[in-house]
């Protein structure tokens, strides 16, 4: 049996916690449920930053709530899945698009994301990335 469209869907859930177009409310909070309570979350660059999933959500939640950042998305839009056993590793590229301080933007870059299958199902361990653009 193939855990790649678990993996697939727990992506998509993670990338989608961030959307708030068309005045919909960003989901940041779901990431709790999708990393194991221990996550690790690293930025590469340009400021080398490792954060803990709380430490992740709050800025996101306040940047994606209070107005700053409307009209967000960002997707997946190539990966490499390796599935071995109960672990996984996913390196994907992606884009992003929104209004941020009323200046339209777009960016792109590479994630890095590590899976562990628990007894409640695949859980993400920890996410890298670095943004091209």
């Amino acid at each position: 049996m193939s855990h790649k469209p678990e993996l697939d869907a727990l992506t998509a859930d993670f990338f989608g916690a961030f959307d708030n177009r068309d005045g919909k409310a960003a989901d940041v909070d779901r990431l709790r449920r999708l990393f194991l309570p221990g996550g690790v979350i690293v930025k590469t660059g340009p400021d080398f930053t490792v954060y803990t999933v709380e430490e992740f959500i709050e800025p996101r939640r306040r940047l994606l709530a209070e107005g700053r950042l409307v009209d967000f998305t960002e997707w997946e839009t190539s990966e490499r899945t390796e599935i071995q056993g109960d672990i996984a590793s996913r390196f994907g590229d992606y884009r992003k698009s929104g209004i941020l301080d009323g200046a339209p933007f777009e960016g792109s870059g590479t994630k890095t994301l590590q899976f562990v299958r628990t007894p409640e199902g695949w859980r993400i361990a920890a996410l890298s990335w670095h943004d091209h653009s």
